[in-house]
């Protein structure tokens, strides 16, 4: 909180914001503006709620400081920006960007809201560093819409890789040290994504579909990256590992076609190639664009593969440990302000585990303190769980009375329009 304390204005504020994010860190079922408010033993949700909609105070700032804290503690040149995006389950059609549409959350189409993220993984840790919601053309058509969610008249449709191009650009141009980008095959199959990467002069190892097209004979011919891994002798495979897994080491064979790939700019001065993994059990294969501004080696290329995992790490840990799925905000402001906050409770975990790791005498027999454990840690010795049964009593009347309004407000809306049809 400290890091970006100044940012509020008005003490109010300040105060809610700190229990905010102390609440995301609490031990709590859920994690909305309610239970957030009882945890902080305030009577009313309001200030809360006054939080993420009316207070001022600008979340991209507070992005911003964040952003700095974080690679100031994981930075280093040879880290990486990986990009992706998850989707939260919605119900109605006010809630910003909410629409059907797949989301890899539930594995198909659903009514939902998706957001882009861009991680951070650097020396020795990894989180989430910056965030945007994906509106869709449906949204982006109709402005009335767009108004009433408290979309700025200056958002216009952009695609995901758009979105994920402008989170590498604004951290690249904050001066965050990053060597390498990566991304799946929705952001590796972009030209334009990709072309954008290499202005930056930004390595990549960028997944692409089976079916992607790949450049060979200086771009004269273009073969499905399927039909060239089914050419390729066995000679051409080498087993490497991607990195430490849960159950170790996470080993695949790999080919490497480091004299395809050329894109339609051959002045880019970098090294085009064409990784590809084997499942060593299944046989099933990935594909890989690759760019590189200086010569690479396989060891360089099969590494950065590995740790686009790091984002699927950090969605998981910022679901489960600190609510990032759990907010029901409708608007603009508020979408961003509790999504901020929750990258920030985030941070306190991965920052904490690393520097307890760092500091912690070695000992075989345990393994390195988790997200998951830390966060047991602070809620057994630093969270004080408010247990005076007053209190406790009179939230389970407020929340009791207040469903009960919004009962009859329903009903009443629904006998309505009953009676109007």
């Amino acid at each position: 909180m400290g890091c970006f304390a100044g940012r509020f204005g008005r003490v109010e504020p300040r105060r809610a914001a700190g229990q905010f994010v102390t609440g995301l860190l609490a031990d709590l079922e859920v994690k909305t503006c309610w239970q957030l408010a009882e945890q902080a033993g305030h009577a009313r949700p309001d200030a809360m709620q006054r939080l993420l909609y009316r207070a001022v105070w600008d979340a991209d700032a507070v992005r911003d400081d964040l952003r700095q804290l974080i690679t100031g503690r994981f930075g280093c040149p040879d880290a990486v920006l990986a990009v992706d995006e998850t989707g939260d389950l919605k119900k109605g059609m006010h809630t910003v960007g909410v629409q059907r549409q797949y989301t890899g959350t539930a594995g198909r189409i659903e009514n939902s809201q998706v957001g882009v993220f861009l991680g951070y993984a650097g020396v020795d840790g990894h989180t989430l560093i910056d965030r945007r919601v994906y509106l869709p053309a449906s949204w982006t058509d109709d402005r009335d819409r767009c108004h009433a969610a408290g979309v700025p008249d200056e958002v216009e449709f952009a695609t995901k890789p758009e979105l994920a191009a402008q989170m590498i650009t604004a951290a690249l141009d904050a001066g965050v040290p990053a060597g390498w980008a990566a991304a799946d095959e929705a952001y590796g199959n972009s030209a334009d994504f990709r072309a954008g990467l290499r202005e930056h002069q930004l390595g990549y190892v960028l997944a692409v579909s089976r079916s992607h097209l790949v450049p060979i004979d200086g771009g004269k011919t273009r073969l499905r990256a399927d039909r060239i891994a089914a050419d390729l002798p066995a000679s051409a495979w080498q087993r490497r590992s991607a990195g430490a897994g849960s159950k170790g080491p996470r080993f695949y064979d790999w080919a490497w076609l480091d004299d395809v790939c050329t894109d339609a700019d051959p002045d880019d001065g970098g090294q085009h190639s064409l990784l590809i993994r084997k499942n060593t059990t299944t046989g099933e294969l990935a594909f890989y664009r690759c760019w590189t501004p200086r010569p690479a080696t396989l060891a360089q290329l099969v590494r950065v593969a590995g740790i686009r995992w790091s984002i699927e790490e950090s969605f998981q840990a910022a679901k489960s440990q600190v609510g990032l799925d759990q907010h029901q905000v409708r608007r603009w402001n508020s979408w961003h302000r509790f999504t901020t906050l929750a990258l920030a409770a985030l941070a306190v975990l991965t920052i904490s585990a690393a520097d307890a790791t760092h500091d912690e005498p070695t000992d075989t027999e345990l393994i390195t303190l988790t997200v998951n454990e830390v966060r047991r840690l602070i809620n057994a010795c630093l969270i004080r769980p408010i247990t005076d049964l007053a209190h406790r009593l009179h939230w389970s009347g407020w929340r009791r009375r207040h469903q009960a309004r919004a009962r009859r407000a329903h009903y009443t809306r629904r006998l309505k329009l009953e009676l109007q049809s």
